[in-house]
């Protein structure tokens, strides 16, 4: 009798066990995930989807990746690019890894026998300087049971996307690594149980910019079939380097390296730099005319497998981009993004308002550009200095400038393109627990507050779902489900859905869904804000064009 009561207990500890890994075979040989502590999923970390090259190669495109005969444990060891120190530290743990191979991809696969599961792939936010695939969990979003998640780091910053124009550094290394996860997925997730016919691409902040950018390029079509850009958009400022070689030559000269002007000098100082020194924030973060540097570019066409040729405004106006449908939009106080530089930028800009213009706009002289400065800081402030009085127009400008025009605009022109699907929303939901605007007694939904809402969030710095109001728990549920419809069916409310009926957006911007304390469909979005700056873009905007051809290398260094 003992011997078979522990032969039954034997059995059923084998069972568990069992059940807590899961293998699957992919293009590159056997992978095993391991059930989630807390949810019905199991988890795939740090499957190498591409190579990083390095040496004189690291700013070129990814390799392929490694491939192996025996199992590859695919635990959590919380791989992160090389980046700079910034706020995003506090969402990655004490113990992660930086390697400067860091091509990593994280699967979450529902625990269910069923097949051909929708795919939604999240690419992480970070000025493109900073962030991970792991930053922002969407765990609890997946309790349908019907869609896997796959999220993955791509290279940051100079190493990710310095652009010279040369053979050696063409620009987009970021960018191409995007491209090269949705090629590994289109092989591999099937094996995962993911249908490659049935992808939809989602990111936040910079990966709002990047899916937005995704959808133009040549490089990635036919990959995916859905867009959810939340909260940053292809036109804007920050989404495509104005000058990228002289914004190199600039930051070298702040590394001390001299010898600018000879762009294959440049281009060894760059390749040769330790990724230490090339990770010294300086002004990175903190730049007044919202951008980040070093983001993606339009390349010089080499034949090498270029990212973008054309910039994005050029492809938008062309109408020569696959049209799929888009979930876009923002919230309504992304300009609290800037806040915290306030007391310190409330008396630069009145001093001088044209440094915070932003890089896009060209001007044919000081004069002009004073001009047009004092015109829009008059449309924001009146004719009051920025002080604590009007801190909200100060958030209201930088949330046009960084997230909400950029976005807008396009809108338009997806419509005279003849996309029909772009679904327009604003996010406007707060909530007790949301912080007051300093000098206010109002509350407004700051910079990516959907993607924390959807995430499993509430804001950049909590993640601890359980302490969620009643009212943000119920706006968490709705967010879901709209996100939910969108990935499957490709529009955010179906027929028959109890949520309010959402047709897509027109060339007037117009309807928009309100997504705040109730849901409402309204008119135009932002109209007045909208039409000043269609003025002033129309004006003066200075589009991106790819570096210009290097001259022939030197023989000494072929």
């Amino acid at each position: 009798m003992m011997k078979w009561w522990t032969c039954v207990v034997f059995m059923c500890a084998a069972v568990l066990a069992d059940d807590e890994w899961r293998e699957v075979r992919t293009a590159q040989g056997p992978v095993r995930g391991r059930k989630h502590p807390t949810e019905d999923i199991y988890t795939f970390y740090n499957i190498p989807y591409a190579t990083a090259p390095t040496g004189k190669d690291k700013f070129k495109a990814p390799l392929p990746p490694p491939v192996w005969s025996e199992t590859f444990d695919a635990v959590d060891e919380y791989v992160i690019c090389p980046q700079a120190k910034s706020p995003w530290d506090m969402l990655m743990p004490k113990n992660r890894v930086v390697k400067e191979n860091c091509l990593i991809a994280n699967v979450y696969v529902p625990n269910t026998k069923e097949k051909n599961l929708s795919v939604l792939v999240i690419v992480h936010g970070g000025a493109f300087l900073m962030g991970s695939g792991e930053q922002l969990k969407g765990t609890k979003f997946m309790n349908t049971k019907d869609f896997i998640i796959v999220t993955f780091n791509y290279r940051l910053g100079i190493h990710g996307f310095l652009c010279l124009g040369t053979e050696d550094a063409p620009g987009n290394a970021g960018m191409k690594d995007q491209v090269a996860l949705l090629r590994w997925v289109q092989k591999n997730i099937a094996s995962f149980g993911g249908n490659p016919d049935d992808v939809t691409i989602d990111g936040y902040s910079a990966g709002s910019v990047s899916v937005d950018l995704l959808m133009l390029s040549k490089s990635a079509e036919g990959l995916f079939r859905r867009v959810i850009p939340e909260s940053g958009g292809n036109l804007a400022a920050l989404a495509i380097q104005r000058d990228p070689v002289e914004i190199a030559k600039t930051h070298a000269r702040k590394l001390n390296f001299t010898n600018v002007d000879d762009i294959y000098a440049l281009e060894d100082f760059y390749r040769k730099a330790p990724l230490e020194l090339l990770l010294t924030p300086d002004d990175l973060f903190d730049r007044t005319d919202s951008i980040f540097k070093f983001s993606p570019c339009v390349e010089r066409d080499t034949g090498d497998g270029a990212f973008l040729t054309e910039s994005p405004l050029t492809i938008l106006k062309s109408g020569n981009y696959r049209k799929v449908p888009l979930l876009y939009g923002f919230a309504n106080m992304e300009g609290l993004l800037r806040i915290g530089f306030f007391d310190i930028w409330k008396h630069k800009m009145n001093e001088k308002f044209s440094d915070f213009l932003p890089p896009d706009l060209k001007f044919d002289s000081d004069e002009e550009r004073e001009e047009v400065a004092n015109k829009i800081k008059k449309f924001y402030f009146g004719d009051k200095p920025v002080d604590n009085d009007n801190i909200l127009k100060y958030v209201d400008f930088f949330s046009d400038v960084i997230f909400a025009y950029p976005m807008l605009r396009a809108v338009k022109l997806h419509a005279e393109a003849g996309n029909n699907q772009v679904y327009l929303y604003e996010y406007s939901f707060v909530d007790e627990d949301i912080p007051l605007v300093p000098h206010t007694n109002v509350r407004g939904a700051d910079h990516c507050a959907q993607s924390m809402a959807l995430f499993d969030g509430k804001n950049l710095t909590q993640s601890d779902e359980p302490q969620a109001t009643p009212e943000y728990q119920n706006m968490m549920k709705i967010i879901r489900e709209i996100w939910h419809n969108f990935l499957k069916t490709g529009v955010p409310v179906p027929e028959g859905s109890w949520l309010p009926a959402w047709p897509a957006a027109g060339a007037d911007r117009a309807p928009h869904m309100s997504l705040g304390e109730r849901l409402e469909l309204r008119g135009a979005l932002l109209a007045e804000r909208t039409r000043f700056w269609d003025d002033i873009y129309q004006r003066y905007y200075r589009d991106a064009v790819p570096p210009p051809k290097p001259p022939p290398r030197p023989r000494n260094e072929l």
